[in-house]
């Protein structure tokens, strides 16, 4: 006789039980900690928060690897994610002037994400990296191809750590010191060229996002106007 009975789903407590889950939990307290020392030891805040970093792609792998993917996992690692990039990005708008640059800097993150994943599960899409319905090839590119969006992101937070390691004072001028390192001819000196080219392109990114994030939230509120 056929066992017609389904097989039952994990728990609520296995989903926050979940591996790549418990690795987002010790992400959240390495930055904690990291940002509690962050101007007394800047060495250690910035190998904390780089281990940080590697951790989003750890508890990626073990999302696949085990089968362990979830929506509040998913959740979990952006407000991570935006949160600590954020937090860094104020820590910077105080040692750097004009402050301006890193608050716009943040606002764009923010604003970006927030919309690309509004806009997705507005239109029923599982995942917010789900761009293959864009028409812009680099918007495409990024979402679709690890080592790109690998490069983009990574650069971007060493670039921002390596602003704040190489930082003597406070309210520094942000274009002397760019500048001033650029020109030494060092290792950090490359460091911070591939660095500043890969955040530049990140930027840009975040800005077609935000943009088309929005057409698909006027398209949405357009075509629901029209069936009524």
């Amino acid at each position: 006789m056929p066992n017609n009975k389904s097989k039952p789903g994990p728990s609520r407590m296995s989903v926050y039980l979940y591996i790549p889950n418990i690795i987002g939990y010790i992400r959240i307290l390495l930055n904690c900690y990291a940002f509690a020392i962050c101007f007394s030891s800047k060495r250690l805040f910035a190998a904390l928060y780089f281990l940080s970093f590697v951790c989003d792609a750890v508890d990626g792998w073990c999302a696949r690897k085990f089968n362990q993917a979830s929506t509040f996992g998913a959740v979990l690692d952006m407000v991570t994610d935006r949160i600590s990039t954020a937090c860094l990005l104020v820590i910077l708008s105080q040692v750097y002037r004009p402050s301006l640059v890193f608050l716009s800097l943040l606002a764009l993150d923010i604003a970006s994400h927030w919309l690309q994943m509004y806009s997705s599960f507005l239109v029923g899409k599982a995942s917010h990296k789900d761009v293959r319905d864009s028409s812009n090839w680099l918007f495409k590119l990024y979402y679709g191809n690890r080592m790109f969006m690998g490069y983009c992101s990574v650069a971007c937070e060493v670039l921002y750590i390596a602003l704040f390691l190489i930082s003597s004072k406070h309210t520094e001028n942000l274009m002397d010191v760019v500048v001033t390192t650029l020109k030494q001819g060092s290792p950090l000196s490359l460091l911070v060229a591939i660095s500043l080219l890969g955040c530049s392109i990140k930027q840009v990114i975040n800005i077609i996002q935000m943009k088309t994030a929005a057409d698909a939230c006027v398209l949405y509120d357009t075509e629901k106007k029209q069936k009524r």
